[in-house]
This record gives structure tokens, sequence and C-alpha cells, in this order.
């Protein structure tokens, strides 16, 4: 019995646009969508794979989304949109050339389960898949996050950490390996924290991984940590900057992620009023990120 190809419907957007794309392809084809972000082009790729070829109607409802999405005041990038026969057999195994396995130096190595990638010697290795694991590294404010957390190591000393807004569990999950002590990280969305914390089963690590809200802790009396990340988008950021602050020691380091460039320096305003200041930070595509350290 001959088997019948697949079709996919490709859409390369910016990553500002990514989530947008996912929707329309999700209202269009009534499929959850995957994407990927190229970190050599700085463009993020949304699709879906099909039993058959896209209709007339799918195809202009594609167009007339992408117009709706851009009339919004989003980007959304090349919006190249490309029909493809897929064979069936290649399906499984396609995506998986999107989620190649990335190294830190020396220090760090993130990889998904059926890469038979190797570390060196000495080099932690954080596994994981990409899927309903909101985030794998490959996002540039997750690859600065995990840049940053190898930077600010120090030898012969443990450091304390705490994650805000863990999502995957990734970046607890790499400073267990890389020796920080202890290890704390939290998230609104119990889905994230069940998947956190089944990523870290994997991993073999342990860190304290519970359900909070940000907005819901005290701003005073709070435990503090030698190093503090948020990967928050930008509001979140000003918004909670007091409650974020009082759980980073003086002189401890503030990783800010998730934030678009153009509202970077308004989040870095706001720190520095709150008493810190900016040591580094780094933009990619459409994202900024910094560190900044509690005077």
């Amino acid at each position: 019995m001959k088997v019948r190809p697949l079709w996919s419907v490709l859409v390369t957007t910016s990553p500002d646009a990514e989530e947008a794309v996912g929707e329309l392809l999700e209202t269009v084809f009534r499929q959850s969508p995957n994407a990927y972000l190229d970190a050599e082009t700085g463009t993020a790729t949304v699709s879906v794979f099909l039993e058959q070829r896209p209709s007339r109607l799918a195809r202009a409802g594609i167009s007339e989304g992408l117009g709706r999405i851009k009339s919004c005041g989003l980007n959304p990038g090349p919006g190249r949109v490309e029909f493809r026969r897929v064979p069936r057999e290649d399906w499984a195994e396609s995506w998986k050339r999107h989620f190649p396995p990335m190294t830190f130096g020396r220090a760090l190595l993130v990889k998904p389960t059926w890469s038979r990638r190797r570390p060196v010697k000495g080099q932690a290795v954080v596994v994981i898949d990409p899927g309903l694991s909101f985030g794998t590294g490959q996002h540039p404010t997750t690859r600065f996050c995990l840049q940053q957390l190898v930077h600010c190591r120090k030898a012969g000393l443990a450091r304390s950490f705490l994650d805000i807004g863990t999502g995957s569990g990734i970046l607890a999950i790499a400073a267990a390996k890389l020796g920080y002590e202890p290890v704390e990280a939290f998230d609104f969305d119990s889905d994230a924290v069940r998947i956190a914390r089944a990523n870290s089963d994997l991993n073999k690590v342990r860190p304290k991984i519970t359900r909070g809200d940000l907005r819901a802790l005290p701003k005073r009396g709070a435990r503090e940590f030698d190093v503090v990340a948020a990967n928050l988008i930008a509001n979140v950021l000003i918004e909670e900057r007091g409650r974020i602050a009082a759980r980073l020691r003086q002189g401890g380091a503030l990783i800010l992620a998730g934030i678009l460039a153009r509202e970077f320096p308004a989040v870095q305003r706001k720190f520095e009023e709150a008493g810190f200041r900016l040591t580094c930070s780094s933009a990619e595509g459409e994202w900024r990120s910094g560190v900044m350290v509690k005077k």
C-alpha cells in the first residue's frame, strides 16, 4: 500500500510575531503549530503538518491573518509562506534538525535526548527536548541567561540561584549542574511547574520548583540569593521590580531577559532608580537582555 505524503505549511516571521502567527495557523488548521528560531538569521519559522493539501480558502486565511497581525503593530518580518510535500517517513525526524546541541564554553552543554554529542571533560550537561517545554535554550533570551549563569560562577564558592518564571526549568537545572546551591525556581503556570519537575528528574537534579505568583510575594523579609534570573516581559519586570530586588543580596547579579530591544531602556531606567547598575547587555534580533548588580 502506497503511503501518501504529508503537507507542511511554514511561515517565516519575526520573533516578535511568532506567537501571533502560531495562533493564526492554529485557527486556520485546528492544529497546534511547531516553532523554532534560527539564531543566524534572527527569524522564526512556525509550521503545521497536514494530511491533505491546504485549500485555497486556508491559503487566503493565512494571507489575511498576516495582514491583520501587521495592522496590529507587530512586525511580521519576512512573512514568507511556503507549502511543501513532506515524505511521511521523514516527518517525525525532520524537525529535529532545528534543535542542535549548544555549548557555552567548556562549562555547559545543552542538548536534546536524541543527540549523541558528548561533553568535554568537566562540562556539565543539560538534556531537554522541545515541545510543550516552555524553553529549550534556542531563544536568544534563554541563551543569554545560560551564558550569564556560566559567567557568574565563582570557583570554589557555592552561589545561590533563584529562577523567576522558570518555564521548562532549564535555567534552574543548568544552575544545579553548574554547582549553584541552593537552587530555587517558581512559575505561575502549573503546567510549567509540572514539566520543569519532569525535566529536573530527567537530568537527575532536584532544585526546589514550586508554583508561585511574583505579584503575590512580599516585598520585605524575603530570602536573598546571589544570582536571580527574571526572563519576563518588560511591564512585569517594571511593575514588580521591588519584589524582584527583595530577593537579591547586595552585590548580587540580576539577569534580566525576555525584553524587546525598544523596551529595554525603560526597564534599565526603572531598575537603576531602584538601586541597580547595568554591567553588561546583549542584543539579538528584536531582543535585548542585560545583567544588573544591586548596589
